[in-house]
């Protein structure tokens, strides 16, 4: 996609929701140069899921850091940091998701960069925000899952908090960073000025329950599991996760008595949508050794007839030759100077007229520090050299610069 093209961004962040961030304007065209330290680069490129790699490089990182240029700089020393504030006068956003309070020790902190460049987007993702008695603490989607009570609307009254399998706070800390950005940008168009923006997981995590906690700040009602598990405390039965005769099932909302006909069970036909809450345990224990008696796709056809919305519960494998997932080409390759073909996920975006290629696979560490330094700041190539000599900027074409 190219509805960015021309737009610079200096990704300084590591892990999830900075780099989701900075990949999803990269895929829209956006020039993104990631800014990470010269011994090792950043978290991802050596921590992984279970350590898994290709031909070295974690699957983490790939999985974060398509269409990016990686700049390899010392922001510590004096020269890192001249090189840094040159780039900034060349850029129209910064990302970055250092601890609070961290970029104010290496000079690199809202204020200095405004005065430097007027017209820059400076976004902030942290995970407790900039003030409050919490800000200082380490954000993290597991411990943010705890913190924001939406682990006690899934399960049984018996069952121990439900975390979630994936990090969506993370996810959606990324996302709503870009939605900041492209907000400031539009209004940078009308003012000519650059601003802060700032995004906290604590944050988007809250407004992610709005419809949970809105019925909690103006009723009290806290959410109370059931004696049945439950998808959600607060939304009547049937929903949530279902066995079958060959795996499980999910089935969301329906009106009861739709439910009770679908099934042949007198007891459904005559209860109403509300009653789904009241007698959800009962509903669960009438439902489920029904639904064991046929396999999962055979429930999904029978239920389509009554509308009622269900669905398979995947693995990987199945999820991946899914016939929708196939048709819309959502799983896509990239080829990678090193880890070779990775096959990843296509950008959810799809604009109009525009292509959703990925351009540039997953830089090498310090892969475009040499190209950046002459293309866009105009350095020459004896000044490049001995910043690369001096261990202040790190090339991929020469060795690793010792910690």
């Amino acid at each position: 996609m190219d509805a960015l093209a021309g737009l610079r961004v200096l990704d300084a962040t590591q892990m999830l929701a900075g780099p989701m961030a900075g990949m999803r304007l990269g895929d829209l065209g956006a020039d993104v140069i990631k800014i990470e330290p010269p011994a090792s680069g950043e978290f991802n490129r050596t921590h992984g899921y279970a350590g898994v790699n290709l031909n070295g490089h974690m699957t983490t990182f790939l999985a974060l850091n398509r269409n990016k240029r990686s700049l390899a700089l010392d922001l510590k020393s004096a020269d890192g940091k001249e090189l840094f504030y040159d780039l900034v006068r060349e850029s129209d956003v910064l990302i970055q998701n250092f601890r609070v309070g961290t970029v104010d020790r290496l000079g690199i902190d809202y204020d200095t960069l405004h005065a430097i460049n007027p017209q820059l987007i400076y976004c902030s993702i942290s995970g407790y925000g900039a003030d409050g008695p919490g800000a200082g603490r380490p954000g993290q989607d597991l411990v943010m899952q705890g913190y924001s009570a939406s682990m006690w609307f899934v399960g049984s009254a018996e069952d121990p908090p439900q975390p979630g399998g994936i990090p969506a706070i993370d996810a959606m800390t990324g996302h709503q960073a870009v939605i900041g950005i492209l907000a400031a940008l539009a209004a940078r168009g009308r003012t000519g000025e650059g601003q802060h923006v700032e995004v906290d997981m604590l944050s988007v995590v809250l407004d992610a329950q709005i419809q949970e906690l809105v019925t909690y700040l103006n009723t009290g009602l806290k959410p109370q599991r059931g004696a049945e598990p439950s998808a959600h405390a607060w939304i009547p039965a049937p929903y949530g996760v279902h066995r079958t005769s060959d795996g499980w099932l999910t089935m969301a909302m329906c009106p009861i008595d739709v439910l009770g006909h679908a099934i042949g069970s007198e007891r459904l036909i005559g209860m109403s949508y509300e009653e789904g809450l009241e007698h959800a345990d009962e509903i669960y224990r009438i439902l489920r050794p029904i639904l064991t008696t046929r396999t999962t796709q055979e429930w999904i056809e029978h239920f389509d007839v009554f509308n009622i919305w269900t669905g398979p519960v995947y693995d990987y494998s199945d999820l991946e030759t899914d016939a929708q997932v196939t048709a819309r080409g959502l799983i896509t390759e990239v080829v990678h100077p090193e880890a070779g073909t990775i096959r990843t996920i296509k950008s959810p975006i799809r604009l109009s007229g525009e292509t959703d290629s990925v351009d540039l696979p997953p830089p090498l560490l310090g892969e475009h520090s040499q190209e950046i330094l002459t293309d866009i700041l105009g350095y020459s190539p004896e000044r490049t050299q001995k910043l690369v000599d001096d261990g202040v900027v790190r090339s991929a074409s020469v060795p690793a610069v010792t910690a």
